[in-house]
């Protein structure tokens, strides 16, 4: 290290902030001994400055994470925007009656089908995979997966190649899944029931699998479509239509049509927000619930204004009574019988 020159050379420029320093250099040492002490002073005040550079550089950077992961979350919040048709059934797997979860999910950029199947031992993670139904991946409409469970092994099946596809997530025909477990086909959805059981080469379980429940999330800024099995054999599906008018000079109000013909014309919805009443579609009695409380009173966010139907064949009891509870009223009736279960969700 050169020394050489005077220290006052070397204190001359030395940094404002660092005065006392400069001082302790200036009266009370003196030659090469000041000088190493000025060029360590300014060595750490470098070192500060290098400190307070990358301490800026790292809040930055942590911002920049936090705005990507804020977009990220924003992202997320819109890919959840997305229409889904979410079937229960009740199947024979592995010598035991499970629930099987098929959820069909449909957006701009996405298009799939997720298969659970309940774990008894743990019933919070249940057996899962999943099948791509992306249009563009022609070779991916076509294929077989397994997974293990406690018992055995299940194996699923699938030939989208020539299904006919609508508005919803869920295909129209010409399509099959089939589940297979020990030997059996214990799980087939979809219209090519005897393409599946020549492929899988399995012969039908003895126990037919039941559709418990179907639950579906539709957007829509008045109307909101979809089909639902208003029979007890369950064997016919019919065409519904919620329309809706909440906003001008006139009361809201709101239409529920089957099959084309008003069922339930609901006038004064800020004081019939929530309700029931059983109409008859081919015959036969069918209960409809409703309750778009958060449409009208909601806080205006997606992820609340929602109102939610549920279309269930056969008489009320006494026990499916509409209760306050939106939650209480679906646990009721998904518990005692087939239902449909619309969520409503309103875009501006």
């Amino acid at each position: 290290m050169d020394l050489t020159g005077s220290s006052q050379d070397y204190l001359s420029n030395y940094p404002q902030d660092l005065i006392p320093f400069r001082f302790l250099a200036t009266n009370f040492i003196s030659g090469p001994t000041a000088k190493g002490v000025c060029l360590l002073q300014v060595s750490i005040y470098r070192l500060k400055n290098m400190f307070s550079r990358l301490h800026s550089l790292t809040r930055s950077s942590s911002t920049e994470k936090s705005n990507n992961s804020s977009n990220n979350n924003n992202d997320d919040n819109n890919k959840t925007a997305q229409n889904s048709i979410t079937c229960v059934y009740l199947a024979n797997i592995s010598e035991l009656c499970r629930k099987v979860t098929a959820t069909w999910t449909k957006s701009l950029v996405n298009y799939s089908l997720s298969i659970n199947v309940e774990n008894p031992i743990d019933d919070q993670n249940p057996y899962t995979t999943k099948i791509d139904l992306k249009s563009w991946q022609f070779w991916g409409k076509k294929g077989m997966k397994s997974f293990d469970i406690e018992n055995g092994r299940v194996d699923v099946f699938w030939d989208f190649r020539q299904a006919k596809f609508s508005n919803h997530p869920e295909p129209c025909s010409d399509y099959y899944i089939a589940l297979v477990s020990h030997e059996e086909v214990v799980l087939l959805l979809g219209d090519l029931k005897n393409d599946a059981l020549k492929r899988t080469r399995k012969r039908p379980s003895l126990i037919e699998a039941t559709l418990l429940c179907k639950k579906e999330h539709a957007f829509g800024k008045r109307l909101f479509v979809t089909k639902a099995i208003l029979d007890d054999d369950g064997k016919k599906e019919h065409d519904i239509v919620i329309e809706t008018s909440l906003c001008g000079p006139s009361d809201p109000e709101m239409w529920i049509s089957i099959d084309g013909i008003v069922a339930i014309r609901i006038m004064n919805l800020n004081w019939r927000f929530r309700g029931n009443e059983t109409v008859t579609v081919d015959d036969s009695p069918v209960q409809i619930f409703w309750d778009v409380h958060d449409w009208l009173y909601g806080d205006g966010t997606p992820s609340s204004s929602h109102g939610l139907f549920i279309f269930k064949p056969g008489e009320l009891t006494y026990d499916q009574g509409f209760s306050n509870s939106t939650d209480s009223t679906e646990g009721n009736l998904s518990c005692s019988g087939f239902c449909h279960i619309l969520y409503g969700w309103r875009t501006e």
